[in-house]
């Protein structure tokens, strides 16, 4: 058994889409729309196959994320080194994404950075 896809809610596809593309090398899928509910989704795609939808509704609420909270919490990016994960994670700062940890190795044995992403998204960069 394998995960299909992943999906998020985001205010600003464009934005969201441009992200992943920029820092995780996401190829992009086209827009669908449907114009009697005014959704609006993009797959995205990564080097292994996993998939990522990104979705926009009108009317989708958009709540505070705070770190601590039950539910889904970060996406994992495997970036295959710990030299690029100091790379994207000091690109990511220098771009102005808050880094909420990191690079280090944790607790469980992980090299990781978490940086807050797109719209909030807690985004975790590992080996």
């Amino acid at each position: 058994m394998k995960i299909e896809h992943i999906a998020m809610y985001v205010n600003d596809l464009t934005k969201a889409k441009d992200f992943f593309i920029r820092y995780f090398g996401a190829s992009c899928g086209e827009e669908y729309h449907n114009k009697t509910t005014g959704f609006r989704s993009f797959f995205l795609t990564f080097d292994d196959g996993a998939r990522l939808e990104i979705m926009n509704r009108p009317a989708a609420e958009d709540p505070e994320k705070p770190l601590a909270r039950t539910g889904y919490i970060h996406i994992a990016f495997s970036v295959g080194s710990r030299e690029e994960v100091d790379r994207l994670t000091a690109a990511m700062r220098e771009d102005g994404w808050n880094v909420v940890s990191g690079p280090r190795i944790t607790g469980d044995g992980y090299y990781e950075s978490c940086i807050i992403g797109i719209e909030g998204n807690q985004i975790e960069i590992t080996v």
